[in-house]
């Protein structure tokens, strides 16, 4: 069974740049991390964008939902800024489509070395090929339905609406 990435940009993929100070994007990380994790899983990978989700709008939205229904594999991961993957889940999940799509992130960029990502990578790749179909997203260990979670801006952590 194959797995279809999509990489958007977010956090997951931000690299510090020391001439302004400022967090940027460079090429994705994700390759390098399922080699880092020792991935057996045929994963393909195609980045999509690369910006933070705060400027995300719904034509990107839309070009995430459109590759979603095109592409043959029925087993999706998202690689999403954390601040509107939850939006972006509402939008897939709009789509009805007969695939499992799980929404991932970080909150601290991978090359900082003590990020989440890796963790949350290896998770949504263990979770699109358990759940069921739908959309849905995992972070730090706990899978949600997409209407059923939140950041919680002042923890930084995802949670249970109820």
């Amino acid at each position: 069974m194959a797995v279809r990435l999509f990489v958007t940009g977010g956090t997951f993929d931000k690299t510090y740049d020391e001439l302004t100070g400022r967090l940027e994007f460079g090429d994705s990380h994700l390759r390098e991390m399922l080699d880092l994790g020792r991935c057996r899983l045929e994963v393909k990978i195609r980045t999509l964008m690369m910006v933070d989700s705060l400027e995300m709008d719904d034509a990107d939205r839309e070009l995430i939902a459109r590759n979603c229904r095109q592409v043959a594999e029925d087993r999706i991961v998202i690689t999403h800024g954390t601040d509107t993957m939850v939006e972006t889940a509402g939008r897939l999940a709009e789509e009805g489509m007969e695939k499992t799509i799980v929404l991932t992130g970080a909150m601290i960029p991978i090359a900082f070395g003590s990020s989440d990502g890796l963790f949350n990578l290896g998770g949504a790749l263990t979770a699109v090929q358990a759940l069921p179909a739908g959309v849905w997203v995992t972070m730090n260990g706990m899978i949600f339905r997409w209407d059923d979670v939140r950041k919680n801006r002042d923890s930084g952590v995802f949670e249970r609406l109820g």
